[in-house]
């Protein structure tokens, strides 16, 4: 096989050229020369002084066309490289060669002034990013984590070099990426557990698509909500006790009197019994009342031991014959809990939900299942009803506000308030494919396990 032919670099042509131009003349020199009537040594003499003239003039052709090209591809390449602190000399002015100097010496300057316009801007946001209470996350075009800043890091419980390059899967992030509409989740992750509301926008960054994942808490403001609620509660407090006080003082005065009285009324034994009656009736209300109260305020910290998820929802249950309930089996997990906590969590939901079955004839149906693809992994307990479902979601939470005939109000505060001591959640909506209420508990889960028992 014939090897191509090579071809000739660009000082060789220039070369070759330069030859070229010179070579008739100097052969026509030397014909006559070496014809000529001359001796010896003058025509050794001129020849080869002709000769060094030629490889002179070629030499120095090369040295100033070639050298300054390659100066010039010099200077390119570390432009490339990111290195803007060389610039090129020598040229002089009202010179082609000068002014490609010039020019590739404002290429390098204004290259200079960008990169570091860049590298402000960057360290800029950097530290706007380290100092803003939002957890911010960045994802490539593979959904790879390649930016997280110092609230994304304290959330998921982990340092950046651990978490750079993991899958949106992995961070249980995936189902974000696929929807751009904010909205609110109740959440559990390693460093914090509360309400979030997440946002995604997709950018592209050098041509191919990334993925931005803003995550606020918003369990501040939902606190401040809360406050307003407490408040709400003195009142309600100082309400309740001038109502059964002033009745009672105003008895007991009229009561004393009467027992001063002399002579008595004939009928004053029964004014007295009815008297001391509703004396009694006014502090047995205020006396539910108050251990209503001190209960709330009076929660005692869980004591976690292992339960196991199946035995613990299928005896509950059975705690109601009112309806039957339908249990829906999952996966076969143990969590660890405050048993009798959790357990009086779940009778409260299921107690609700059967209350409100039974008014339009439904089903109440109860199941769990693990909640895939977050760092720390949660178990979702989820009670279903079909009753007439919820008539106002914002105040479920407010102390002492029921609407149910005689109710405390404080179930689904109590249920709350256990739900958040073990690092969880609880929320009830409306639900959307038929009339009912959905109403979902959130734990974190302990080690799985095939028998644990209660």
């Amino acid at each position: 096989m014939t090897p191509p032919p090579t071809r000739l670099s660009h000082d060789q042509r220039l070369v070759l050229l330069a030859l070229g131009a010179v070579a008739p003349g100097t052969i026509i020199a030397l014909v006559l020369l070496w014809t000529g009537d001359h001796t010896p040594r003058t025509q050794w003499t001129l020849t080869i002084t002709m000769l060094l003239i030629v490889i002179g003039f070629l030499a120095s052709l090369r040295a100033r066309v070639i050298m300054p090209l390659q100066t010039v591809a010099n200077l390119l390449s570390a432009l490339r490289e990111g290195d803007f602190s060389i610039r090129a000399r020598g040229s002089r002015r009202a010179d082609p060669l000068h002014d490609l100097h010039a020019e590739v010496n404002a290429l390098a300057e204004m290259l200079r002034g960008q990169r570091l316009d860049s590298l402000e801007a960057t360290a800029l946001l950097r530290k706007v990013m380290a100092e803003l209470d939002v957890a911010v996350f960045t994802f490539d075009e593979k959904r790879r984590l390649q930016l997280v800043n110092q609230a994304g890091e304290r959330l998921l419980g982990s340092s950046v070099e651990r978490l750079l390059d993991r899958h949106a899967g992995e961070l249980g992030f995936d189902q974000w990426l696929a929807s751009d509409a904010p909205h609110i989740e109740a959440l559990t992750f390693p460093g914090a557990t509360g309400r979030w509301e997440i946002r995604h926008t997709p950018f592209r960054s050098r041509g191919l698509p990334h993925h931005l994942v803003v995550l606020t808490d918003v369990s501040k403001p939902l606190r401040d909500e809360e406050r307003a609620a407490w408040q709400r509660l003195i009142r309600v407090i100082g309400h309740e006790l001038n109502n059964s006080l002033a009745p009672i003082k105003s008895i007991a005065g009229s009561l004393g009197m009467l027992v001063q009285r002399e002579p008595r009324p004939d009928d004053w034994e029964t004014d007295l019994g009815r008297g001391l009656g509703v004396i009694a009736a006014r502090a047995e209300a205020l006396s539910r009342f108050m251990a209503a109260y001190a209960r709330l305020a009076r929660l005692p910290a869980p004591s976690p031991r292992p339960v196991h998820v199946a035995t613990l929802v299928e005896r509950i249950a059975r705690l109601d014959t009112r309806l039957p309930v339908v249990v829906e089996p999952g996966p076969d997990l143990t969590i660890e809990v405050d048993a009798d906590q959790l357990e009086q969590l779940l009778i409260n939901l299921l107690k609700n939900a059967i209350d409100a079955a039974t008014e339009t004839a439904g089903s109440v149906r109860i199941g769990w299942s693990r909640l895939p693809g977050i760092i720390a992994p949660a178990i979702e307990i989820a009670i279903d009803d079909e009753g007439p479902g919820l008539s106002n979601t914002a105040n479920l939470f407010v102390p002492f506000f029921t609407t149910k005939p005689g109710g405390s109000g404080i179930g689904l505060v109590l249920c709350r308030q256990i739900a958040e001591a073990h690092g969880g959640s609880l929320t009830l909506a409306n639900r959307t494919d038929v009339r009912g209420c959905h109403a979902a508990l959130r734990l974190p889960v302990g080690r799985p396990a095939a028998g644990a028992d209660l």
